[in-house]
């Protein structure tokens, strides 16, 4: 039996689809890269916002055609949208056969095996209870991985459903992670992507106090993996011996990713951030005057109900002053359960997206002055590949994340391996990208 995989939302979710996999493929199942090639589907949705809903929605009625018009025998939903919508995904959408919650991830081979014999299947155990980890088959390029160190979330952001989705923190062990870690160096994994929903809250639950340095301290001992990156930095939990990690230890890639939200106290009062706008500030001003040379990238939502045009501005002026390296918006979207969903002065769909527009011609003139100065140096660049349209090949520097952030293009007199290091003298800058030519 063939099993084809369609794996939608963040990086968070990609690593659930590849537990899925290895699960699978350790029971005997083929997978298969050819959806229509497939008996079963497996569907791993996000559900964090109504965009990502409706993407969710239109891959499921996709892969239905399927079933309709070709071989395929059954479909099952994974991931935040099963999680939240598990009566209605199956009243509503009677294509699908079986539904799986967050908390019932290890489940799959037996939602295959009930889809497989012709019956429905649903299980959602505790997702507070739901095994952590788990071996994987990666589906990165084999250079770089996302390792997750946690799971769910408890800063309770009045406009977040994830900890309705997904439950509360839970840290792994240490030694979990630096098991896996020591797999993924074997697997020849060249970059290491920490993450979770608050990666800077790692082990607060768990040790009882933030230990994010230390396990990167671990890591680096076990494994001698060159890069590692942090994503998703909270700015009132950046503590000081993080800072001094991410400083002093040469294979810490000095990046920090902050989601801010926003600046306005007001609106971050009304969010329930942790900290104010002094907060934020004093964070950025500690990594840069500790970290000369850090790349900062940072998210804001814009349309927060109640955001007036003065706070707005406000925004506006924070992201032009602080010049971001990396910068990316969001509008406010209302989620059932949330508190902020039931929040008076919602903000129109016009105005969101108008603010949403206006932030971001901001940030490209930002991010057009600071790629500018780039043009004459010589930077480390991981190949990933080489464009045949272009005929140049293409990757990212340390300041450039998988997935979210721009690409190095460069000219090179030989073909070069994807998981390669080269240098790489930029010549060029245009918007969010740079060009260049290896030395």
């Amino acid at each position: 039996m063939k099993i084809g995989f369609v794996s939608l939302g963040c990086s968070k979710n990609l690593v659930n689809t590849e537990v899925m996999l290895k699960i699978l493929a350790d029971a005997g199942y083929e997978i298969t890269p050819d959806e229509t090639q497939a008996d079963i589907i497996i569907v791993n949705t996000c559900g964090f916002i109504q965009s990502a809903k409706e993407e969710a929605i239109e891959n499921i009625l996709d892969v239905a055609w399927l079933k309709k018009n070709r071989s395929l025998k059954g479909i099952i939903a994974t991931g935040c949208l099963a999680e939240r919508y598990r009566e209605q995904i199956l009243e509503e959408m009677p294509e699908v056969d079986a539904v799986l919650g967050t908390g019932s991830y290890h489940k799959i081979a037996e939602a295959v095996e009930a889809v497989a014999r012709g019956e429905k299947y649903t299980s959602f155990e505790d997702k507070e209870k739901s095994p952590l980890g788990g071996e994987r088959v990666l589906t990165t390029p084999e250079y770089t991985a996302y390792l997750k160190v946690a799971e769910g979330c408890d800063n309770r952001c009045t406009y977040c459903a994830i900890p309705l989705i997904r439950g509360g923190m839970r840290s792994r062990t240490m030694e979990d992670i630096v098991k896996e870690a020591k797999d993924l160096e074997a697997l020849g994994v060249k970059e290491l992507n920490l993450i979770a929903q608050d990666t800077s809250r790692y082990g607060l639950d768990l040790y009882g106090e933030y230990k994010l340095h230390e396990l990167i301290q671990k890591i680096c001992a076990e494994t001698k993996i060159p890069w590692i990156r942090l994503l998703y930095l909270y700015p009132d939990k950046i503590t000081d011996e993080l800072i001094a990690e991410m400083r002093d230890n040469p294979r810490v890639i000095k990046y920090a990713d902050i989601p801010v939200q926003h600046i306005s106290d007001k609106i971050l009062s009304a969010m329930n951030r942790h900290g104010d706008g002094a907060t934020i500030r004093d964070c950025i001003a500690r990594l840069r005057r500790e970290i000369p040379d850090v790349t900062l990238r940072s998210t804001a939502i814009v349309g927060f109900p109640g955001e007036t045009d003065e706070d707005f501005a406000e925004l506006c002026e924070f992201v032009k002053e602080t010049e971001f390296d990396r910068f990316g918006a969001f509008t406010y979207s209302p989620e059932e359960g949330t508190a902020a969903a039931e929040f008076e002065n919602q903000v129109d769909e016009q105005t969101k997206q108008d603010r949403y527009d206006t932030l971001m011609s901001v940030q490209l003139a930002v991010s057009e002055k600071k790629l500018e100065k780039m043009v004459g140096q010589k930077i480390e660049v991981l190949c990933e590949g080489f464009d045949t349209v272009a005929g140049v090949h293409f990757g990212r520097s340390r300041a450039d994340a998988p997935d979210v952030d721009g690409k190095v293009y460069f000219s090179a007199p030989k073909k070069i391996r994807a998981g390669r290091f080269v240098e790489v003298e930029i010549t060029e800058a245009m918007d969010y990208d740079l060009f260049g030519e290896m030395k």
